[in-house]
């Protein structure tokens, strides 16, 4: 490390349920704050200290660009000493447009827009020429998307039945609707008095199965002409005609699904599908830019290679264009993601698809390039989605951020970066309320020995057993999506299977995307959106909330709509949000507490009824825990146990699903399929976000459920789960071009002994 600077120190910090806490963290250094779900780590690190950091920064710039950046609230802390710039490196989706992929997200498609823009034959322009975001650069018909949305007619149109029988299905064409009677009731149109109708377009009575050729296609593409029929008070009403098809794309898929109102997406979304636009072949680029080559190859085509594959091919171009000045940019940047794991992924990736744990560590891989010294780098569980073999890749490369002369801050769980830490800050001992407070500080090995719940963890993990027996299987055969080349797989019925392999090896691909397609019923519990939207709160998702607010209205014999936020009882200044958010367009949105309500989101005349002294926004900051012991309901206490059984307690009535980790939205949707029975439930990397002891919380729910005649299938990396798996399926050996294959499969301890599975290397380690 270098040489040692004044640590930062955070005193007296009550942020959300911290009690008072003051941490010293030395600088430069690795710090790793621990703890349990929920006992308090983000609101230190996050909410306190990189907020605090952040306020402050803005604040030394002039009143005029102080008006133009966010504005940050003063966190709840007494002082701080020695604070550094922060730079956040979350798990927030990166890219929130369409137009957003890897190659964008990273700057090398700039890059190699460069690159061509010199030396690619011949020449489309300039570098902004051969961008996909500029009107030069965009394929002209699908406007630099790649794909279009085009309609399912086979959806669209019941060809069972006739026009009067409803055979176009989108609600917005039944039967007796102003649509509907522009194709049911039009006439072709003639010059004659008025209420003179001609020739039907249509048998609005026929089958549509039963149609000619020429009606089919005059029904869905017909155009360029005019049709009469009767309104409703029996004029005639001249209409331009346009076919069904035509007229379901204007209203309903030019404008784009995001624009449309939610109930017309609904109905919208199942009718039509994305496919790759046929001008560009969903390169996204106009043809001048595709015809722009180097050495054989445009750039469209680099875009489309995995980041190794690529970083072979611009090395080999230097001997050809003989610039390495425009050569070396690209390629380290294209080095870096290698080195955080990333290799398999493809500049042309849409950002909208990558995982939190992927998204971070492209964010990391920014950093990693810049000579900046002297701040403050916050990671949010860094490992997330990452495989043994990357985990050490990324305490390496955390290990290069601090020996610059930086404050690395990393909340984490995973037990290889707490051993790699030159500093621990534990919180606990609990969550919620019984967390907030420091248990530990100092190094890792002296953690390894405290009596802390994450001290005794490391000290004894979840011990290894002997695998269940099994009789039946659930077969995958064929499997080619993606990179899966041709797999088949047997899935055992009744036990705990642990699918493995590094990112990108076809883990998800097999056990999530092909598995429920050739087995329907099968349940796929992944790290999602869990609410319909941002209000939704385990009140909400647990059925309780209409049993409260109908308590509050009995009691004061007024409407229950006042006392939800969701309606008359909202604040009015943040529409019972109980926050206020401002996107700044071009920088990350800020949310705020609402002055109004401070946070609680009702009409502060709301809270005056009370229900035994406690308001209605008193009962939403309430914890689940707290509530099953102090509701006499037994509806409402039944519904909030099973939250308890997959941890979860220490979460409140009202927060909002919205704002939870990956893994705890896995638990909350979990939590509803306690008493399943044989189900077959697939989850994807559920340890996301536990600490070590939730992990063996976990393990115990999925015997409970395996123990309930159901079958889990899990898609995982930590191997304390891998140790307790009654079988095992490893893919690779690689990731991207380099994975798609089942190297291995069986019991955990035959894993181990598998020298060409890097899993099997890494579980051999842990054994040992």
């Amino acid at each position: 490390m270098n040489s040692a600077r004044p640590p930062l120190v955070v005193h007296d910090a009550r942020t959300n349920n911290l009690t008072g806490v003051t941490v010293s963290i030395p600088s430069p250094a690795l710090t790793v704050v621990t703890g349990v779900s929920g006992s308090g780590k983000s609101s230190l690190v996050f909410e306190t200290i990189a907020k605090e950091s952040q306020r402050q920064l803005n604040e030394v710039f002039p009143l005029f660009i102080r008006n133009r950046l966010p504005k940050f609230e003063r966190p709840d802390f007494e002082r701080m000493e020695n604070l550094a710039p922060a730079i956040v490196v979350d798990q927030r989706n990166l890219g929130r447009s369409a137009r957003s992929t890897v190659g964008t997200l990273t700057e090398v498609h700039a890059m190699l827009r460069v690159l061509f823009s010199r030396h690619g034959k011949p020449s489309a322009g300039e570098s902004t020429a051969y961008s996909f975001n500029a009107p030069d650069g965009m394929c002209p018909e699908c406007e630099g998307l790649g794909e279009v949305l085009t309609v399912e007619v086979d959806l669209l149109l019941d060809k069972t039945k006739s026009l009067n029988e409803g055979a176009i299905t989108h609600p917005n064409f039944a039967v007796g609707t102003n649509y509907w009677k522009r194709y049911a009731t039009a006439h072709y149109h003639v010059e004659q008095p008025a209420k003179k109708l001609g020739k039907e377009l249509f048998d609005a009575d026929k089958p549509v199965k039963d149609y000619t050729k020429d009606e089919l296609e005059l029904l869905l593409y017909g155009s360029d002409f005019q049709t009469d029929r009767l309104d409703d008070l029996g004029n005639v009403a001249v209409n331009d005609y346009e076919g069904l098809v035509d007229r379901f794309t204007r209203r309903f898929v030019k404008p784009g699904l995001d624009s449309l109102k939610p109930n017309d997406r609904k109905h919208v979304e199942p009718l039509v599908d994305k496919k790759p636009c046929r001008a560009c072949k969903g390169t996204r680029l106009a043809q001048a830019v595709l015809k722009s080559r180097i050495d054989g190859h445009n750039i469209a085509d680099l875009s489309a290679l995995q980041v190794t594959d690529l970083i072979d091919v611009l090395r080999k171009m230097e001997k050809t264009i003989g610039d390495g000045s425009v050569l070396r940019p690209p390629i380290a940047a294209l080095t870096r993601m290698d080195e955080v794991g990333l290799g398999y992924l493809s500049l042309d990736r849409s950002s909208l698809s990558l995982s939190g744990g992927e998204g971070q560590r492209l964010k990391t891989v920014r950093h990693l390039g810049s000579s900046l010294t002297g701040m403050t780098y916050v990671f949010d569980e860094p490992s997330v989605g990452l495989h043994p073999r990357d985990v050490e890749r990324l305490i390496t490369l955390l290990h290069q951020l601090r020996d610059k002369g930086n404050i690395v801050l990393v909340v984490e769980h995973n037990r290889a970066v707490i051993e790699a830490a030159d500093h621990v800050i534990d919180i606990g001992p609990g969550a919620g309320a019984r967390g907030g407070s420091v248990t530990f500080e100092g190094t890792a090995a002296a953690l390894a020995k405290s009596d802390t719940v994450t001290g005794r963890e490391l000290r004894k993990p979840i011990p290894e057993r002997e695998p269940r027996e099994f009789t039946e299987h659930l077969k995958v055969r064929k499997a080619s999506l993606h990179n899966l080349r041709n797999v088949d797989a047997d899935f055992p019925l009744g036990v705990l299977t642990v699918v493995t392999g590094v990112a990108g090896s076809g883990k998800s691909t097999l056990a999530t995307k092909v598995l429920p397609r050739q087995h329907p019923d099968v349940v796929v519990i992944d790290q999602s959106a869990v609410g319909i939207n941002p209000r939704s709160t385990p009140a909400t998702y647990a059925k309780i909330w209409d049993h409260i607010r109908t308590l509050f209205a009995r009691e004061h014999d007024v409407k229950p709509g006042l006392f939800s936020f969701n309606a008359e009882g909202g604040c009015p200044t943040c529409k019972g949000r109980g926050t206020i958010t401002s996107d700044m367009a071009y920088l990350d949105p800020v949310t705020v507490v609402c002055e109004t309500c401070g946070g609680r989101r009702f009409d502060p005349a709301v809270l005056a009824y009370k229900v035994g002294g406690r308001s209605i926004a008193d009962v939403l900051e309430t914890t689940i825990e707290e509530a099953v012991d102090q509701f006499s309901d037994e509806t409402v206490t039944e519904r909030l146990k099973a939250f308890l059984d997959v941890g979860l307690g220490y979460l409140t009535l009202g927060r909002s699903l919205s704002e939870l980790s990956g893994g705890e939205r896995q638990r909350v949707k979990l939590a509803s399929r306690l008493t399943a029975k044989g189900s077959v439930i697939v989850f994807d990397e559920p340890t996301s976000g536990l600490h070590m002891a939730d992990v063996r919380h976990l393990v115990d729910l999925f015997d409970r459920i395996i123990d309930a005649g159901n079958t889990v299938i899990v898609i995982e990396h930590d191997l304390d789960v891998v140790k307790v798996a009654d079988w095992v399926i490893d893919l690779g050996p690689g990731a991207g071009s380099e994975g798609g294959e089942i190297v291995f499969t069986g019991v955990p301890a035959d894993l181990a002994k598998q020298k060409n599975s890097l899993t099997g290397r890494h579980l051999a380690k842990e054994r040992s």
